[in-house]
């Protein structure tokens, strides 16, 4: 066993498939349970008395909660391991629940919204989980299903929810069986095949200096405790071209360490994501959250003054673009493999032609335009959330997946914070105003997505160059 290396350990494919079926079931119920919530809390905050100005207020404290836990939970994750991160989110998460299903007053629900607030982030971690399970070329792939699940999961969410609340009691009926919805997904991630996720290849370059050894039994105790396969691997070679930058290496702790220990490693995780040169797909995605959330921020209201729909038929058009979105992550592996795996060019072509059909919108003379913008708006969004989200893994590395996911959220984060602001503003203006300025927002991601991708890179190098 002494010739036998773990630095790079791979999954065996029964295990390994049906630890990835078993996520996309988690996200699958994790969203369903969360959409039937989310559509009756503002109305219930109200019931119990709150006025319009503090139930903005405690609506807001979810998303606060979110922005600065993020980044913490998702690189504590890549400390402990993405087994007890996992189980901690969603007990946690149905505690949360658990009690806004007895919230009556204020207060009550303020609680309860604070251990969701600060720990609903199992999509992440089944995010960072499924990159740890999978190759880079596969990844794009499970990642546009595992957002298919999840996306028709917060679909038919609202369905559901809406008819517990035509009985007597029924958001405190919604929020027990979201409850229960949760546990039952840590019951699920409980008895995921761990154990059986771990073989080992005999390394076929003993002599590299950069990779180490380690014992077959510490090892296999890394993986049962939930940490993740990738974690002591080497960069591969064919990422460090010249000119770019290793990913870095990370050390695990165990979940049984000290907790200054744990809080150290996460400190220095996030130190050194933040210190990176990764700004620049951080702004890309923060441009495109808020152009996004422009898009849709006065829907409604825009199709009943422009077009005098009614919001029953608008909300026919809102279920068709969602469904479209769920149904465009199974979109995401061939057009990543027509691409050739190059997620700069893709990332860079779905945020040109996501600009592109936001001005589309607020200039569409008649409905059919705006539906044929929403159509192909669904796809592009979807495409480039996971190109994105990719991208950010390649940059710094799988081993540090839960702390780029994490931080990739509380970016995301900052633009729901700022995303009703602007609307607010462009609508005293127009009703075209949300999406003309989201037009413009995109245009600006547009800029910044053109600098990841190499060809377009060196093309304005060779401009400089001739102009020099």
């Amino acid at each position: 066993m002494n010739n036998q290396k773990c630095s790079t350990l791979y999954q065996k494919p029964g295990g390994r498939t049906r630890i990835i079926q078993c996520i996309y079931v988690v996200g699958f119920m994790d969203l369903f349970g969360v959409s039937m919530i989310i559509p009756l809390l503002s109305h219930h905050v109200k019931a119990l008395g709150a006025s319009p100005t503090v139930a903005g207020v405690v609506g807001s404290t979810y998303g606060i909660l979110q922005l600065f836990s993020s980044t913490i939970v998702g690189s504590w994750s890549d400390v402990v391991g993405r087994r007890y991160s996992l189980l901690t989110c969603l007990l946690l998460s149905a505690l949360g629940y658990g009690l806004l299903g007895m919230s009556s007053s204020i207060a009550l629900f303020v609680l309860a919204r604070i251990p969701v607030g600060l720990f609903k982030h199992s999509l992440s971690i089944c995010r960072a989980l499924l990159s740890d399970l999978v190759s880079e070329a596969e990844r794009p792939l499970v990642m546009g299903h595992f957002n298919a699940a999840s996306s028709v999961g917060f679909i038919l969410g609202p369905v559901v929810g809406g008819y517990l609340t035509e009985h007597e009691g029924g958001f405190y009926t919604s929020s027990f069986t979201c409850a229960v919805i949760f546990l039952a997904n840590a019951g699920l991630v409980l008895m995921l095949p761990w154990s059986e996720t771990l073989i080992h290849r005999k390394d076929t370059n003993s002599n590299n200096d950069t990779s180490k050894g380690c014992h077959d039994s510490n090892c296999r105790k890394s993986v049962l405790n939930g940490s993740h396969a990738n974690s002591h691997r080497p960069v591969s070679p064919a990422k460090t071209e010249p000119g770019s930058r290793a990913a870095p290496h990370w050390r695990e702790v165990s979940l049984l360490q000290p907790a200054w220990r744990q809080l150290s490693s996460v400190g220095s995780k996030i130190h050194t994501v933040a210190s990176s040169d990764m700004w620049d797909l951080f702004l890309v995605r923060l441009l495109m959250a808020i152009a996004i959330m422009l898009y849709y921020s006065n829907f409604s209201l825009a199709m009943e003054e422009r077009f005098s729909l009614t919001p029953k038929v608008t909300g026919y058009l809102i279920s068709y673009s969602s469904t479209l979105g769920a149904l465009a992550g199974f979109l995401v592996g061939p057009v990543t493999q027509l691409y050739g795996n190059n997620m700069a060019a893709l990332l860079l072509h779905s945020t040109l032609l996501t600009c592109l059909l936001i001005f589309l919108y607020a200039a569409a003379p008649s409905v059919a335009q705006v539906l044929v913008s929403s159509t192909f708006f669904a796809i592009s969004t979807s495409i480039g959330r996971t190109c994105i989200t990719d991208l950010e893994l390649q940059r710094g590395g799988v081993q540090a997946s839960g702390t780029l996911i994490g931080a990739g959220q509380s970016v995301t984060a900052v633009g729901r914070v700022l995303a009703p602001l602007l609307s607010g503003l462009a609508q005293e203006f127009s009703p075209c105003g949300p999406p003309q300025s989201g037009s413009a927002v995109s245009a600006g991601s547009c800029r910044s997505a053109a600098r990841q991708d190499p060809q377009m890179g060196r093309q304005g190098e060779d401009e400089e160059e001739s102009k020099r």
